[in-house]
Protein backbone atom coordinates (compact mmCIF):
# COMPACT_ATOMS: atom_id res chain seq x y z
CA UNK A 1 0.00 0.00 0.00
CA UNK A 2 1.51 3.28 -1.13
CA UNK A 3 2.63 5.59 2.13
CA UNK A 4 0.14 9.20 2.20
CA UNK A 5 -0.02 11.78 4.53
CA UNK A 6 -2.06 14.58 5.67
CA UNK A 7 -0.44 17.84 5.47
CA UNK A 8 -2.14 21.28 6.43
CA UNK A 9 -1.73 24.27 5.13
CA UNK A 10 -2.16 27.61 6.91
CA UNK A 11 -1.63 31.40 6.66
CA UNK A 12 -2.47 34.59 6.23
CA UNK A 13 -4.66 35.45 2.56
CA UNK A 14 -2.54 36.19 -0.82
CA UNK A 15 0.75 34.14 0.87
CA UNK A 16 0.90 31.40 -2.27
CA UNK A 17 -0.93 28.64 -0.08
CA UNK A 18 -3.32 27.61 -3.14
CA UNK A 19 -0.54 27.44 -5.22
CA UNK A 20 1.87 25.43 -3.03
CA UNK A 21 -1.13 22.91 -2.28
CA UNK A 22 -1.85 22.26 -5.81
CA UNK A 23 1.88 21.71 -7.03
CA UNK A 24 1.88 19.02 -3.99
CA UNK A 25 -0.81 17.30 -4.85
CA UNK A 26 0.23 17.02 -8.40
CA UNK A 27 3.28 16.06 -7.28
CA UNK A 28 2.83 12.99 -4.47
CA UNK A 29 -0.95 12.51 -6.50
CA UNK A 30 -2.55 13.65 -3.70
CA UNK A 31 -6.20 15.09 -3.23
CA UNK A 32 -6.23 19.25 -3.00
CA UNK A 33 -8.78 20.78 -1.16
CA UNK A 34 -9.31 24.45 -1.28
CA UNK A 35 -11.13 25.18 1.98
CA UNK A 36 -10.36 29.30 1.41
CA UNK A 37 -12.83 28.13 -1.94
CA UNK A 38 -15.34 26.86 -0.12
CA UNK A 39 -15.94 29.87 2.06
CA UNK A 40 -15.81 32.07 -1.26
CA UNK A 41 -18.81 30.25 -2.56
CA UNK A 42 -20.92 30.23 0.43
CA UNK A 43 -20.14 34.50 0.67
CA UNK A 44 -20.89 34.31 -3.27
CA UNK A 45 -24.07 32.91 -2.44
CA UNK A 46 -24.84 35.16 0.72
CA UNK A 47 -24.25 37.67 -2.30
CA UNK A 48 -26.51 36.47 -4.84
CA UNK A 49 -29.45 35.84 -2.32
CA UNK A 50 -28.78 39.62 -0.60
CA UNK A 51 -28.05 38.19 2.91
CA UNK A 52 -24.41 40.34 2.73
CA UNK A 53 -23.18 43.58 1.32
CA UNK A 54 -20.30 45.63 2.11
CA UNK A 55 -23.04 47.47 4.77
CA UNK A 56 -25.41 44.79 5.72
CA UNK A 57 -25.41 41.38 6.70
CA UNK A 58 -28.41 39.31 7.45
CA UNK A 59 -26.59 36.40 9.25
CA UNK A 60 -29.77 34.78 10.72
CA UNK A 61 -31.15 34.76 6.88
CA UNK A 62 -27.98 32.93 5.83
CA UNK A 63 -27.84 30.82 8.52
CA UNK A 64 -31.61 29.69 7.90
CA UNK A 65 -30.92 28.82 4.10
CA UNK A 66 -27.32 26.98 4.64
CA UNK A 67 -29.05 23.57 4.14
CA UNK A 68 -29.46 25.34 0.34
CA UNK A 69 -26.04 25.30 -0.18
CA UNK A 70 -24.38 22.69 -1.92
CA UNK A 71 -20.15 22.31 -2.22
CA UNK A 72 -18.10 20.30 -4.70
CA UNK A 73 -15.09 20.23 -6.73
CA UNK A 74 -15.05 19.02 -10.21
CA UNK A 75 -11.48 18.25 -11.86
CA UNK A 76 -10.40 20.01 -14.94
CA UNK A 77 -8.49 18.24 -16.88
CA UNK A 78 -7.30 21.64 -18.97
CA UNK A 79 -6.16 23.61 -15.86
CA UNK A 80 -5.05 20.40 -14.31
CA UNK A 81 -6.79 21.65 -10.37
CA UNK A 82 -10.29 21.11 -9.45
CA UNK A 83 -12.34 23.94 -9.87
CA UNK A 84 -15.49 25.03 -7.07
CA UNK A 85 -19.03 24.66 -8.19
CA UNK A 86 -21.65 25.69 -5.99
CA UNK A 87 -25.24 24.20 -5.88
CA UNK A 88 -23.41 22.25 -9.37
CA UNK A 89 -23.15 25.62 -11.09
CA UNK A 90 -19.13 26.41 -11.91
CA UNK A 91 -18.40 29.54 -9.82
CA UNK A 92 -14.55 29.46 -9.96
CA UNK A 93 -13.86 33.03 -11.63
CA UNK A 94 -16.81 34.65 -9.71
CA UNK A 95 -15.95 33.61 -6.40
CA UNK A 96 -12.14 35.21 -6.86
CA UNK A 97 -13.51 38.26 -7.18
CA UNK A 98 -12.22 41.25 -4.97
CA UNK A 99 -16.20 42.26 -3.98
CA UNK A 100 -16.22 38.62 -2.77
CA UNK A 101 -12.71 38.90 -1.48
CA UNK A 102 -14.20 42.11 1.14
CA UNK A 103 -17.37 40.05 2.31
CA UNK A 104 -15.67 36.40 2.90
CA UNK A 105 -14.15 37.00 6.55
CA UNK A 106 -17.76 38.17 7.49
CA UNK A 107 -19.19 35.30 6.32
CA UNK A 108 -16.41 33.05 7.56
CA UNK A 109 -16.70 34.62 11.29
CA UNK A 110 -20.54 32.80 11.48
CA UNK A 111 -19.41 29.57 13.64
CA UNK A 112 -22.50 27.70 11.86
CA UNK A 113 -20.83 28.40 8.80
CA UNK A 114 -17.49 27.40 9.93
CA UNK A 115 -19.36 24.38 11.37
CA UNK A 116 -20.91 22.91 8.56
CA UNK A 117 -17.66 23.49 6.11
CA UNK A 118 -15.41 21.99 8.46
CA UNK A 119 -17.81 18.39 8.63
CA UNK A 120 -17.47 18.77 4.92
CA UNK A 121 -13.42 19.15 5.16
CA UNK A 122 -12.76 16.61 7.26
CA UNK A 123 -14.73 14.03 5.19
CA UNK A 124 -12.80 14.65 2.38
CA UNK A 125 -9.64 14.08 4.24
CA UNK A 126 -10.58 11.24 6.33
CA UNK A 127 -8.21 8.77 4.07
CA UNK A 128 -5.37 10.88 4.15
CA UNK A 129 -3.49 11.50 1.05
CA UNK A 130 -5.13 15.29 1.05
CA UNK A 131 -3.33 18.11 0.83
CA UNK A 132 -5.96 21.01 2.27
CA UNK A 133 -5.19 24.87 2.78
CA UNK A 134 -7.09 27.53 4.72
CA UNK A 135 -7.34 29.39 8.23
CA UNK A 136 -7.52 26.08 10.42
CA UNK A 137 -6.71 23.37 8.98
CA UNK A 138 -3.73 22.41 11.53
CA UNK A 139 -5.67 23.76 14.44
CA UNK A 140 -9.10 22.64 14.21
CA UNK A 141 -9.72 20.40 10.88
CA UNK A 142 -7.03 18.30 10.85
CA UNK A 143 -5.46 18.66 14.45
CA UNK A 144 -3.66 15.28 14.19
CA UNK A 145 -2.09 16.08 10.54
CA UNK A 146 0.99 14.48 9.84
CA UNK A 147 2.95 17.88 8.33
CA UNK A 148 1.43 21.28 9.25
CA UNK A 149 2.80 24.46 7.52
CA UNK A 150 2.01 27.67 8.23
CA UNK A 151 2.49 30.88 5.46
CA UNK A 152 3.05 34.23 6.21
CA UNK A 153 4.40 37.58 4.65
CA UNK A 154 4.29 40.71 4.69
CA UNK A 155 1.01 42.64 3.67
CA UNK A 156 2.55 44.88 0.79
CA UNK A 157 4.20 41.95 -0.86
CA UNK A 158 1.19 40.15 -0.37
CA UNK A 159 -0.67 43.02 -1.74
CA UNK A 160 1.40 43.24 -5.05
CA UNK A 161 0.79 39.85 -5.50
CA UNK A 162 -2.82 39.97 -5.40
CA UNK A 163 -3.07 43.24 -7.47
CA UNK A 164 -1.31 41.93 -9.98
CA UNK A 165 -3.30 38.70 -10.36
CA UNK A 166 -6.61 40.62 -10.38
CA UNK A 167 -5.08 43.34 -12.90
CA UNK A 168 -3.65 40.27 -15.04
CA UNK A 169 -7.34 38.83 -14.76
CA UNK A 170 -8.76 42.50 -16.40
CA UNK A 171 -10.00 43.35 -12.81
CA UNK A 172 -10.17 47.07 -12.56
CA UNK A 173 -9.17 47.38 -9.18
CA UNK A 174 -6.81 50.08 -7.34
CA UNK A 175 -3.32 48.51 -5.37
CA UNK A 176 -4.60 50.27 -2.31
CA UNK A 177 -7.88 48.54 -2.28
CA UNK A 178 -6.23 45.41 -2.75
CA UNK A 179 -3.92 46.59 0.30
CA UNK A 180 -6.55 47.45 2.55
CA UNK A 181 -8.52 44.05 1.69
CA UNK A 182 -5.53 42.40 2.54
CA UNK A 183 -4.94 44.48 5.87
CA UNK A 184 -8.71 44.03 6.68
CA UNK A 185 -8.85 40.37 6.26
CA UNK A 186 -5.79 39.97 8.38
CA UNK A 187 -7.39 41.54 11.47
CA UNK A 188 -10.90 39.88 10.92
CA UNK A 189 -9.11 36.10 10.64
CA UNK A 190 -7.03 37.05 13.69
CA UNK A 191 -9.44 38.50 16.17
CA UNK A 192 -12.71 36.41 15.09
CA UNK A 193 -14.05 34.57 18.15
CA UNK A 194 -14.35 31.50 16.09
CA UNK A 195 -11.18 29.28 14.92
CA UNK A 196 -8.96 32.81 14.63
CA UNK A 197 -6.11 32.94 12.10
CA UNK A 198 -3.22 31.09 14.63
CA UNK A 199 -0.32 29.24 14.40
CA UNK A 200 -0.52 25.54 15.39
CA UNK A 201 1.83 24.90 17.94
CA UNK A 202 3.68 21.81 15.99
CA UNK A 203 3.73 23.79 12.43
CA UNK A 204 6.53 25.39 10.31
CA UNK A 205 6.58 28.49 9.61
CA UNK A 206 7.24 29.60 5.97
CA UNK A 207 8.42 33.86 5.19
CA UNK A 208 8.15 33.61 2.02
CA UNK A 209 8.14 37.80 1.29
CA UNK A 210 11.03 37.05 -0.27
CA UNK A 211 10.88 33.35 -1.40
CA UNK A 212 10.23 32.50 -4.58
CA UNK A 213 7.65 29.11 -5.23
CA UNK A 214 10.40 26.98 -6.55
CA UNK A 215 12.63 27.11 -3.24
CA UNK A 216 9.56 26.76 -0.96
CA UNK A 217 8.46 23.98 -2.81
CA UNK A 218 11.85 22.19 -3.24
CA UNK A 219 11.88 22.69 1.00
CA UNK A 220 8.08 21.38 1.59
CA UNK A 221 8.92 18.47 -0.87
CA UNK A 222 11.81 18.05 1.39
CA UNK A 223 9.77 17.88 4.34
CA UNK A 224 7.28 15.35 2.99
CA UNK A 225 9.54 12.92 1.89
CA UNK A 226 11.02 13.24 5.62
CA UNK A 227 7.56 12.16 7.36
CA UNK A 228 6.77 9.64 4.50
CA UNK A 229 10.00 8.06 5.27
CA UNK A 230 9.08 7.56 8.56
CA UNK A 231 5.63 5.55 7.91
Amino acid sequence: MTKKITIAIDGFSSTGKSTIAKLLANKYNYVYVDTGAMYRAVTLFAKLNGYVTKDTFNKEALINDLTSISLSFHFNEKIGFSEMYLNNRNVEQQIRTLEVSQLVSKVAEISEVRKKLVLEQQFMGKDGGVVMDGRDIGTVVFPNADLKLFMTASADKRATRRYKELIDRGDKVTFEDVLFNVEERDRIDSTREDSPLTKAKDAITFDNSDMGIKEQFDRICSLVDQKLSML
